[in-house]
């Protein structure tokens, strides 16, 4: 067989092979990853809103903190802490002999908790500026967390929940206290909340509804799954 021959032989088996392969039913393609759900834009605005009077009664923060095991010598992380109103209250309940992480992702926020601590003489709080996805706060170096009204505005839920486990305890609980909502209402439904600790490897402990007593705010607790 000369050279000739051989090459045509080629070209006939790759046609063959060509018209097999085009019979073949396709791949279905990818399933497109779905699109990350919508989120409130974060408040920017005068934090001193967030000390309206009144607050400590409807939201029952005493109760939350009893909940969360919020007692003196344990270690808080406050996330989104804004303008540290829960921060402060914290503060006092872990007495000088616990600690509190005030973590935001404005820097503006931090300053502001940096001042408000300083005037109210409180030295147990550690001011974080956080990433919008990390709290960046130390391994093992929470006892309870709490996300308060700040859950819709997490650009990237799951993955700040994954990143918070590193720096959780063991035993340690994590609050969260939101609002039923479509996500860019400053509000995120309850369902979702839950479908996304879960898929960030939490369980749910607790589940409240007192919070206000609007029957719109929700009090989730969670911890690590095993």
């Amino acid at each position: 067989m000369t050279t000739r021959d051989r090459f045509k032989r080629i070209v006939a088996i790759l046609a063959l092979t060509l018209v097999a392969l085009s019979l073949v039913s396709p791949v279905p393609a990818r399933t497109p990853q779905t699109e990350a759900r919508k989120t409130s834009k974060p408040y920017t605005g005068d934090l001193s809103v967030f000390d309206s009077p009144g607050r400590d009664e409807k939201l029952q923060v005493n109760r939350v903190m009893d909940i969360l095991g919020i007692v003196p010598g344990k270690s808080v992380a406050d996330i989104g802490a804004g303008s540290g109103w829960f921060t402060v209250r914290a503060a006092r309940r872990v007495t000088e002999s616990g600690s509190v992480y005030a973590v935001d992702i404005n820097r503006e926020a931090i300053r502001y908790i940096e001042r408000r601590t300083e005037k109210e003489n409180l030295h147990n709080v550690r001011a974080v500026l956080s990433r919008t996805d990390d709290p960046l706060l130390p391994p093992s170096s929470v006892d309870a967390a709490l996300l308060l009204k700040t859950y819709h505005e997490v650009e990237k839920p799951v993955t700040l929940l994954q990143n918070l486990r590193a720096s959780l305890r063991p035993g340690a609980k994590v609050g969260i206290i939101d609002r039923n909502g479509n996500g860019e209402n400053h509000g995120v439904a309850r369902e979702v909340v839950l479908k996304e600790a879960t898929e960030a490897g939490y369980k749910l402990l607790e589940s409240y509804d007192f919070v206000k007593g609007d029957e719109m705010d929700y009090f989730l607790v969670l911890a690590l799954k095993p």
